[in-house]
């Protein structure tokens, strides 16, 4: 099992002088596989914060996590730290494949003093190349993954983590309808579904009266059937009106 896990960091964000590109990203990117998002977090550039919430991810022993932003060398970048304090012993090593290749990209004259602060990385870092600049990034464990803050440069890297951990492709089956009435009505009948079967109840109230998006899918797909063809039963039986489409995607006749 591995569950995914985004961590966005970034005061710019919370703030709204950046807008965020990396979550609806990696969620389509994780789609591709049949996958989705455990939990995805956007937080400030707060050290204790961000070892917090690292810490709190690997507490999952099945987690998988791709961190954006704050891999820099500027002082607001604490990513470096912070990774070493919540998953090493706290302190930061010069990698020397990273030293070389900062070398290469930028030169000596360009490199020191600021840049090559990059090459210093939690303790049996794994590098992570950056086809944008060169400048690499680096990852824990094979399943800690953090890039730069700059969707060109990270969502690249992102897309060749995901061919490299193989990550097994899987086939969700959903069936979607609307349905005039409350999400109330269709209670009893998520009580009643199996443990395969994720149901989604999304309500909406319109001048006309209430509405709901509902929703089953599964990994088996007759079991995904079964479990709609129930729900249509159920509306039949109560004599509620709907439609099989996604009200938020497809106007109601």
């Amino acid at each position: 099992m591995m569950n995914f896990y985004a961590l966005i960091i970034g005061t710019e964000l919370l703030n709204k002088r950046r807008e965020d590109k990396h979550f609806d990203f990696i969620t389509r990117a994780l789609l591709e596989y049949g996958h989705t998002l455990k939990g995805a977090f956007i937080i400030a550039d707060e050290p204790s914060l961000i070892v917090k919430t690292i810490k709190f991810i690997a507490s999952d022993p099945d987690s998988i996590l791709f961190s954006f932003g704050g891999v820099g060398s500027t002082p607001d970048d604490h990513t470096r730290q912070c990774a070493a304090l919540a998953l090493r012993d706290g302190k930061l090593y010069r990698h020397e494949q990273a030293h070389k290749m900062i070398l290469d990209a930028l030169g000596k004259e360009r490199a020191y003093p600021h840049a090559i602060k990059m090459s210093l990385l939690p303790k049996d870092s794994n590098i992570i190349e950056n086809g944008f600049n060169s400048i690499p990034s680096f990852s824990l464990d094979n399943r800690f993954f953090f890039v730069p803050g700059f969707p060109e440069m990270s969502h690249p890297m992102i897309q060749e983590i995901l061919q490299k951990i193989n990550i097994p492709k899987q086939t969700i089956y959903r069936y979607t309808l609307t349905a005039l009435c409350r999400e109330s009505e269709l209670i009893e009948l998520m009580e009643s579904l199996g443990d395969d079967i994720e149901s989604s109840s999304l309500p909406k109230i319109y001048s006309d009266g209430p509405r709901v998006v509902f929703s089953v899918a599964s990994q088996n797909q007759q079991s995904a059937k079964n479990a709609f063809m129930q729900t249509q039963a159920l509306l039949n039986k109560k004599g509620i009106n709907y439609a099989l489409h996604d009200e938020d995607h497809v106007g109601f006749n």
